[in-house]
């Protein structure tokens, strides 16, 4: 019998901590989760300030464009007109009722879920800081025979002249009033799925991107062809740009450029990056290592170098992906407590993680870009398919989809599934199934195809580009 007060003790109420705490208590375990929940509340940055909201202000912004390209369709009358305090209030109620999902979960589950923020004070130890009745501080001590550290991360703005004007993603969602010219600093997918979700909402939109194509690390074609979409559908995107100050003018917000050009905004949007959200966890006074950015350094099984102290999520900075962090947590909780029952314990592979991106049109892909499959297989097949969907023969768009296939000619094997259009990342999920699974090109080949669908475009690809 454990003298310790929990058998687990989880930092962080975001999905992968939420996931370990529940399974774990459903395994039996003595289970305690610490979440400041004065903060943004259980559910961590997917729910609150991330996935969640974000898809539903990207479903928001498709409306106007969908009011247009309804006329082509045979329907008439004026075009809708956004009610920006409705949708944030929606939103709000929405997010309300999955933090309090999450907290039912916990609770029926049995998990104590405590309300301040954790520090580690020993291999087996947390102190808990908290507020009394009075409002004065108080704290509280609690042992674990292992600790989880769950805490996510956190946008990351550099500093320069004006940075305590601008915003980032956790603040985008309640701007009041309405942004009518924003400017987005940034160029990877945060940065340019919300240059998109304001573009689509109606706001003037610059994206300001340092380097000479945004998305960098996604496949290069893809990036090109998104880019050029967004710009398309009114992006204003200027690449090979950085800043030098923000300052706050009768008009609005001065974003000063160099090279000596300025922009105006009622909004400036940095979004340059996360960094593992470790400040005040007391991980150097235990000795647990960090790496870069101050992530947790952890070995296959999550264990840091404190063999009592794991940690899974984007506090590890690999993946920054709610379901890796779910994965992860559950490699934990099978590794400490046991599977369940008549399953093998879990393992987790990077290998094949799909993923979308909810820029407008959407990007979703899995497996290998172009030049890293080049560089890992040496000879590779490369099938693409460009077109006007269906929909856009009446809509009036000029939107047009992207879709690649890139295969090792070795083998024959699927290696990266890649698309730019609309719903690719529902598209995209199922064909990650066959990657996993080792589907060939010859398995697509001889797969029947759904007419008329985009999707079917996969499976009927049968001249490849000429190198």
């Amino acid at each position: 019998m454990s003298t310790h007060d929990f058998d687990l003790f989880v930092i962080g109420g975001g999905s992968g901590g939420v996931r370990a705490a529940r399974m774990a208590a459903q395994r039996g375990a003595r289970v305690a989760l610490a979440e400041a929940l004065g903060t943004d509340g259980l559910g961590g940055t997917c729910v609150n300030v991330g996935c969640i909201p974000k898809k539903l202000y990207s479903y928001a912004a498709h409306y106007a464009d969908a009011a247009h390209e309804s006329h082509g369709f045979g329907w008439e009358g004026p075009a809708p007109t956004l009610n920006w305090g409705t949708l944030k209030a929606n939103r709000a109620t929405e997010i309300s009722r999955l933090n309090t999902v999450y907290g039912n979960l916990l609770r029926g589950s049995g998990v104590t879920v405590l309300n301040g923020f954790a520090r580690l004070d020993g291999e087996h130890a947390i102190t808990l800081a908290t507020l009394n009745a009075d409002g004065s501080p108080g704290h509280q001590s609690f042992t674990a025979q292992h600790i989880l550290i769950a805490t996510g991360g956190t946008p990351h703005v550099p500093h320069f002249v004006g940075r305590e004007l601008v915003i980032t993603s956790d603040d985008i969602f309640d701007l009041e009033p309405f942004p009518r010219r924003l400017v987005v600093v940034g160029g990877g997918y945060i940065a340019s799925e919300f240059a998109s979700i304001f573009n689509g909402l109606g706001a003037k939109v610059t994206q300001l991107y340092r380097g000479e194509q945004i998305l960098r690390g996604f496949d290069d074609e893809v990036r090109h062809f998104v880019a050029a979409e967004m710009v398309k559908s009114g992006v204003d995107l200027r690449l090979g740009t950085d800043v030098v100050d923000v300052r706050k003018t009768p008009d609005g917000l001065r974003v000063e450029l160099e090279g000596g050009h300025t922009v105006m905004a009622d909004a400036v949007l940095y979004a340059t990056g996360r960094v593992p959200n470790v400040k005040g966890l007391g991980l150097e006074a235990v000795g647990v290592a960090q790496g870069q950015q101050g992530a947790v350094v952890v070995d296959e099984h999550y264990r840091t170098n404190v063999p009592s102290i794991f940690a899974v999520g984007d506090v590890t900075n690999r993946l920054q992906l709610t379901p890796v962090a779910l994965g992860e947590a559950m490699v934990v909780v099978d590794q400490l407590f046991g599977p369940a029952a008549g399953k093998p314990p879990r393992s987790m592979s990077y290998e094949f993680v799909p993923t979308a991106i909810f820029t407008h049109p959407n990007v979703g892909t899995v497996g290998d870009s172009e030049a890293q499959a080049r560089e890992k297989f040496g000879h590779v097949t490369i099938f693409r398919s460009e077109f006007k969907a269906l929909k856009h023969t009446l809509s009036g768009s000029s939107e047009r989809t992207l879709m690649k296939l890139i295969v090792d000619t070795a083998s024959d094997r699927v290696v990266g599934l890649h698309m730019v259009g609309a719903e690719a990342g529902e598209i995209v999920q199922g064909f990650a199934v066959a990657m996993k699974a080792g589907a060939t090109k010859a398995v697509l080949d001889s797969t029947i195809g759904i007419h008329p669908t985009a999707a079917e475009e996969f499976v009927t690809m049968r001249e490849p580009v000429k190198s």
